[in-house]
């Protein structure tokens, strides 16, 4: 016998094939025909005639044309934006967290342009400010956010100085004298539309800030090419406290360190974040307790307490961080006022803590940060006893608005 593939019919034919009968008269009707028999014969001839020759059966032939998409299914051409809600703070019952009746001075000493590994770049601005001595950052993505106090005239400070601490435009290269457009475009004799490199934009006098396309900052285009208006064409913007443990040694005791690496890669997608956005780190280590009182809440929780007991009995507040600083970095970023922005967080405290005493930041809506694990069925992200009893902890305790989709 010649070999077969799987799917072909036996070398032999069947020797009965059993056919559905049926009346060929009811009430006098005739129900068959001669023609109508024929054909049925004919059918019955030509399966035992592909049995004999071992041809497979004709329904499982792939068809001579494939069709190019399954009606009803497409291949999204962007990623997803994550889940976010509208929020109103001006509007809301909710008890507001204890604000500072004054926000801190900030002023950006210095920034610089950080290419990542994932492709991307970032500007990493060093603030400093008048209530401590840490250096707390901003870690922004995209071109159309600027410091202000970075851009702002220093006394006795030369067009070199200006391009050593940041304070520049566009990008630099072997050469460059001026940290200024209008002087680039009087030295080359050139207009700003007519300029090669599509990095250098037009200067805004009055802010320092960059002046882009007004469509790349006030709508975007959906799949479908729909254009949205709505809050996603906001910045992005979170508020990172430093977490050593999380972020550097590896700890699966928290999810620090992946909220830092989603927020950073939800800014730096042109797709979720056309505005661009703004990480602001702050040194608040252990929620404001510090690197040494963390580590001794640690031990405490491997007690049996949870995260917010251990700070309890450390004679810490259950939370101790402060978002003044934040604020002002905010207002220094250009993301003060009306327009608003979205934050990135699952604290509903943090929403009003963020705008400060006199709404001077107006957060327009919430971005939920749902822990990778979560929305990948744990085939991704932290997967440890500790993370879960951490989130279960910020859920119950912290009020934290955390779900699994």
């Amino acid at each position: 016998m010649s070999n077969l593939p799987a799917h072909a019919s036996p070398a032999l034919a069947p020797l009965y094939s059993p056919q559905a009968s049926s009346p060929k008269r009811i009430d006098g009707l005739e129900l068959t025909s001669s023609a109508h028999e024929a054909d049925i014969q004919a059918g019955q001839n030509a399966v035992t005639t592909r049995a004999l020759r071992h041809e497979p059966p004709p329904s499982i032939i792939s068809p001579a044309f494939t069709p190019p998409a399954t009606p009803g299914f497409s291949t999204p051409s962007h990623p997803r934006p994550p889940r976010s809600t509208p929020v109103d703070t001006s509007q809301s019952d909710s008890p507001f967290p204890n604000l500072v009746d004054t926000l801190p001075a900030v002023e950006c000493d210095v920034r610089a342009r950080i290419p990542t590994t994932t492709g991307h770049e970032m500007w990493l601005h060093v603030y400093r400010n008048n209530i401590d001595s840490k250096e707390h950052l901003a870690i922004v993505f995209g071109n159309n956010i600027r410091s202000r106090s970075l851009d702002s005239e220093r006394p006795g400070e030369t067009e070199l100085d200006r391009m050593t601490r940041g304070a520049y435009v566009g990008r630099l290269y072997p050469g460059r004298t001026s940290s200024r457009v209008e002087q680039i475009k009087r030295v080359e004799g050139t207009t700003l539309r007519a300029k090669a490199k599509p990095d250098i934009r037009e200067f805004e006098k009055s802010n320092g800030s960059i002046v882009t396309s007004a469509s790349s900052a006030s709508s975007t285009s959906s799949e479908s090419g729909d254009v949205l208006t709505s809050n996603f064409a906001l910045p992005l913007v979170r508020i990172h406290s430093e977490c050593y443990t999380g972020e550097t040694v590896w700890s699966a005791r928290c999810d620090c360190g992946e909220q830092l690496d989603e927020a950073a890669r939800l800014m730096a997608d042109p797709h979720l974040s056309p505005s661009g956005g703004a990480i602001i780190y702050l040194r608040q280590e252990g929620r404001g307790i510090g690197l040494g009182e963390k580590l001794k809440a640690y031990n405490l929780q491997d007690l049996g307490n949870d995260t917010y007991e251990a700070n309890i009995m450390l004679r810490h507040p259950a939370d101790a961080r402060s978002y003044g600083l934040a604020t002002a970095m905010l207002m220094d970023l250009g993301l003060s006022g009306e327009k608003g922005i979205r934050l990135l967080t699952n604290n509903p405290d943090k929403v009003r803590a963020v705008e400060g005493p006199g709404r001077e930041v107006v957060v327009k809506e919430r971005v939920a940060m749902i822990p990778l694990a979560w929305k990948t069925g744990g085939k991704a992200g932290i997967r440890s006893e500790e993370v879960e009893k951490y989130l279960s902890t910020k859920i119950e305790k912290f009020k934290h608005m955390l779900s699994q989709t």
